[in-house]
C-alpha cells in the first residue's frame, strides 16, 4: 500500500515493514520509526531499503519509464566485486534500463573541477580519503582512509556541550520560545509529539550539533599554542530552544582534531591519520613519475572539508612538510552545495560527453556477457 503526500514523500509497506522515505518526511515525528541508512562504509549493505529508494526516486524525482533512460551510478573505490555485479543486475533485470555505467566517485569530482588527473581529498561523514586519479582512471594502490571526519567531529562536539551542561534540545520539540540573556537558562514551551524511536531523536539530535559545527568551528592556520587561543575572537550560537552562549578556545581546539589526531580526545597515542599525513601517503604510494602531478592538483571534497579554514590549513602544512621546489595546488568550489555533491555534478558532465557514450554497458552487452561485464567496462 502507498500513500503519497503533497511534499512528495512516500509510505510503502513492503515485506511487513513500512518504509518512509524523503527529506522532509524524514523530519517529521512518527511514532515508532527506526532511522535505518543502506549503505555501510560506502558500500550497499541493505538491498530491501535500497530497492525501495530507487523506486520512490523514478516515482517521484525522475517521473518516467526506467526503460527510456541510461544510468550513471557513483561508486566507491572500494566497492567489492559481487556487489557491483549485483547492483547491475538490479538495474538491468528489475528496473530494465537500457544501458548502465558505474563510475568511481572521485573521478567523477575530479571532473567536477575540471580535471582528470589529481588527488581527491574526500573528508565526508564516516571517513577522511585521499584516492590518486591518473587521466580518469583510479590508482587503486594509493588509496589511503582515516576514520577522522565528520562524525568523529561531531562527537567531539556532542561531548563538549556535556561537559558544559548544555542540554541539546531538537528543533521538533520546540513550539515557541522567549529571548533570554546570553547564557542564562531557555524558557521555552515544549511541542507534543508521539513517542518517538532513540535512532530518530539522536539523529535530530545530530542535525543541531551539524550546524553548531558549520556556524561556530574554525580551523586555525597553524597549530594554536595558549596564548594564541586566548586572544581569538569568540563565536555566538543560538540553540533552538532559545539558549545562546559564546564560544572562544573550544572552536578552534575541536577541528585540531582533524590535522593533529594525537590531541584529540579518545584518541591519545593512537596512529590514526590527519588530513596532511593521509595526502601525503597517498601521493608517496604513487608513482614518482606523477607525484609532482598529485601534489600541483588537490582536489577537496565532501562536506566536512567546508569548515572555516580548512583549506589554508592543509595547504600551509603541505608547505612545511614537502621540498621548496614542489608546486602545491587546492582546488575546491567554495559552494556548499558543490563541494559536497561534486559527484553528482561530474556525473552529469561525463554522462554528457560525446566520447562517453560508447562506454555504456549496453542492455545487449549484459544479455550477452552476464553481469559479470561490470569489471571489464567499468575498471
Amino acid at each position: 500500500m502507498e500513500v503519497d503526500g503533497d511534499s512528495g514523500q512516500t509510505i510503502k509497506e513492503s515485506k511487513s515493514k513500512k518504509y518512509v522515505i524523503d527529506t522532509n518526511a524524514l523530519h517529521f515525528p512518527r511514532e515508532g520509526m527506526e532511522l535505518s541508512h543502506p549503505l555501510k562504509d560506502g558500500m550497499i549493505e541493505d538491498w530491501d531499503i535500497f530497492e525501495n529508494l530507487l523506486d520512490h526516486l523514478y516515482k517521484k524525482h525522475v517521473r518516467s519509464d526506467p526503460l527510456q533512460h541510461p544510468v550513471l551510478m557513483s561508486e566507491v573505490p572500494w566497492n567489492s566485486r559481487n556487489k557491483r555485479e549485483r547492483l547491475t543486475e538490479l538495474m538491468f533485470e528489475h528496473y530494465n534500463i537500457p544501458a548502465f555505467f558505474l563510475c568511481k566517485n572521485a573521478v567523477l569530482s575530479a571532473f567536477a573541477n575540471g580535471r582528470a588527473t589529481g588527488l581527491v581529498v574526500d573528508s565526508g561523514a564516516t571517513q577522511t580519503t585521499a584516492t590518486p586519479v591518473h587521466d580518469g582512471y583510479v590508482l587503486q594502490q594509493g588509496i589511503v582512509k582515516s576514520p577522522i571526519a565528520g562524525d568523529f567531529i561531531t562527537m567531539q562536539c556532542k561531548e563538549l556541550l556535556d561537559n558544559l551542561k548544555i542540554d541539546v534540545t531538537p528543533t521538533y520539540l520546540v513550539e515557541s520560545k522567549e529571548v533570554v540573556k546570553d547564557e542564562q537558562p531557555p524558557i521555552f514551551k515544549k511541542r507534543s509529539v508521539p513517542n518517538v524511536t532513540k535512532s530518530w531523536h539522536n539523529y535530530m539530535v545530530k542535525k543541531v550539533i551539524q550546524d553548531f559545527q558549520a556556524s561556530v568551528l574554525q580551523v586555525y592556520d597553524t597549530t594554536p599554542d595558549e596564548d594564541e587561543l586566548s586572544q581569538l575572537p569568540t563565536a555566538l550560537y543560538e540553540f533552538p530552544n532559545g539558549y545562546h552562549q559564546e564560544f572562544g578556545q573550544e572552536r578552534i581546539k575541536i577541528p585540531e582534531g582533524l590535522f593533529d589526531p594525537s590531541n584529540a580526545e579518545g584518541f591519545e597515542g593512537n596512529t590514526v591519520l590527519g588530513v596532511t599525513s593521509v595526502v601525503n601517503t597517498s601521493v608517496g604510494m604513487c608513482d614518482i613519475d606523477i607525484r609532482p602531478a598529485m601534489y600541483s592538483s588537490i582536489i577537496l571534497a565532501g562536506g566536512n572539508t567546508l569548515i572555516n579554514g580548512f583549506s589554508d590549513r592543509l595547504m600551509r602544512e603541505l608547505q612545511t612538510r614537502t621540498q621548496n621546489s614542489t608546486k602545491l595546488k587546492i582546488v575546491g568550489s567554495n559552494s556548499t552545495s558543490e563541494r559536497r555533491f561534486s559527484s553528482w555534478i561530474g556525473g552529469s558532465i561525463l554522462a554528457s560527453l560525446g566520447t562517453f557514450q560508447q562506454m555504456w554497458i549496453s542492455k545487449q552487452e549484459y544479455e550477452e556477457s552476464g553481469k559479470a561485464c561490470v569489471e571489464r567496462k567499468c575498471p
